[in-house]
């Protein structure tokens, strides 16, 4: 039988594919960057077509560097960065704008009036989301309105949407399917969690025409056959999810209470809440985690949208290190922040504030501040936003969280994984395959295909590769946090000001 497993891992700054054997080990990986486009302040795009070609691209690299042939692999799972929103020609494939990134902040204003008519309440019941342009519908919504002729093209059925593993399966599959799954469908405001349904009461308020929406399918099942040519023997589709809902499966969170963080772009941390949907009293998001034969499971989430984005800031804009590994050495060469805060606002706050109009703040200055102050004030403000979203779901799911599983590129960093540890106050595990994102989603079109038989076989995989224990007392947590929330009040609300 085929045991191998491509995954293709499609973020926001690189796409990338790696071959997983039947152990879940990683046999090759091959990574693209490709454009960030910033048209205008709190805009951020990239080109669909770009986004496509990097993949296949890199998809064909993993296969050939693992020394296998397409018909060796038994399926294709996609994990992608969610809320991304592509709108495309159905005769042609070819997309009508830039794909709008689940970062951009356009649609700030359209959220404020949707919000002022009274329609959170029917949005957050219905999907479990707040009313932020983080969402694809208002994107969606957007590129409607501002596209000459788009509106009139949607309603007729020419034109197709859909977040990046919609885009992702269609052309793999040279067109064919037009087929989103039930994770990335519940981060549009377009569909009901509890129904498993696009919702018409969204869409009409929306203004959305329903032509213009993917069938949902489940995330563990096979979807169709990648086009002829493509890779020189047609593989089968058959996993698919939203990257932090996959990294979660790969992560093996798959009990009610077990969490996890993973650190990329941004942060975005997931409490595995089983079959109930759980109501957030602390501004997080309810979302669905993965449909498997027919069986929702939901999650808690808190999202983070700067993280990582920070340390490259550091490289990028201020020229302080000059590679990013170079963070946690020149950080670890203080031993505190020497009283600086660093807020990461760039493009607004994520959970629990949800502020549009924040942006980022350095507090706490003196003449004695250094580089170095400033560097550990970046691994701070990661670890302090990642604090603040676990104490919520603590308080919303009445459960007890023992532990917190770690991953993405800076859960490698070992300052930044204890300062997460000393302000959780539970320990922080990293596991030894950190490449939980792809992993989620081979796993998915491996339990399709027959490559794992069951959800036992993801746990017996799972490996531990460190934890970080708390090493400061409860007193001292509280008085880091403390002083990080009187910093986010200061960056709050400021564009609007």
């Amino acid at each position: 039988m085929k045991s191998h497993i491509l995954a293709l891992d499609q973020g926001t700054t690189s796409s990338r594919a790696i071959v997983f054997d039947a152990a879940g080990a990683v046999k090759a990986v091959a990574q693209k960057p490709f454009n960030q486009i910033f048209p205008e302040p709190g805009r951020v795009e990239h080109d669909a077509n770009e986004i496509w070609s990097t993949q296949i691209g890199v998809s064909q690299e993993a296969i050939a560097a693992a020394g296998l042939v397409a018909g060796d692999i038994a399926a294709i799972g996609i994990a992608n960065q969610r809320e991304t929103t592509v709108v495309w020609e159905r005769a042609t494939g070819k997309p009508i704008h830039n794909a709008i990134v689940w970062q951009d902040r356009r649609t700030a204003g359209m959220c404020d009036d949707l919000r002022a008519a009274g329609y959170e309440d029917t949005f957050r019941k219905k999907t479990g989301l707040l009313l932020d342009p983080y969402f694809s519908g208002t994107k969606l919504a957007w590129i409607l309105d501002h596209v000459d002729g788009a509106r009139a093209r949607a309603e007729r059925g020419d034109l197709a949407f859909g977040t990046v593993d919609c885009w992702l399966l269609n052309r793999l599959s040279g067109g064919e399917l037009h087929v989103t799954d039930a994770s990335n469908a519940s981060r549009t405001l377009m569909f009901d969690i509890h129904t498993g349904q696009w919702d018409d009461e969204l869409l009409r308020i929306l203004n959305i025409p329903r032509a213009l929406l993917p069938v949902v399918r489940g995330n563990s099942e096979i979807y169709g056959e990648t086009a002829q040519g493509l890779f020189g023997a047609r593989i089968a589709i058959a996993g698919m999810a939203g990257d932090q809902q996959a990294a979660t499966f790969g992560q093996a969170c798959l009990e009610p209470g077990m969490a996890k963080n993973t650190y990329g772009t941004g942060c975005f941390l997931l409490m595995n809440t089983g079959s109930e949907a759980k109501e957030s009293r602390n501004r997080l998001l309810t979302t669905l985690a993965w449909q498997v034969d027919g069986k929702r499971t939901y999650a808690l989430e808190g999202s983070v949208f700067v993280a990582g984005a920070a340390v490259q800031w550091l490289r990028d804009g201020l020229g302080i290190i000059r590679s990013s590994d170079e963070v946690g050495p020149l950080a670890a060469s203080v031993p505190d922040t020497g009283g600086v805060v660093f807020v990461p606002a760039f493009t607004g706050l994520g959970a629990p504030q949800w502020d549009a109009y924040a942006r980022g703040t350095i507090v706490g200055l003196t003449r004695g501040t250094t580089k170095a102050h400033i560097a550990r004030a970046v691994l701070e403000a990661i670890a302090c936003q990642s604090a603040e979203l676990l104490d919520a779901m603590r308080a919303d799911s009445g459960v007890a969280c023992h532990e917190l599983r770690v991953d993405g590129g800076a859960a490698s960093n070992d300052l930044l994984m204890q300062i997460q540890a000393d302000l959780l106050g539970v320990p922080v595990v990293r596991p030894r395959v950190t490449e939980t994102t792809a992993l989620g989603a081979a796993c998915l079109a491996g339990l399709a295909t027959g490559v794992w038989t069951s959800a036992d076989d993801l746990r017996g995989q799972w490996r531990v590769d460190r934890v970080f224990e708390p090493a400061i007392s409860a007193d001292a947590r509280e008085s880091r946090l403390a002083l990080w929330r009187k910093a986010v009040s200061r960056s709050q609300n400021w564009a609007d000001a």
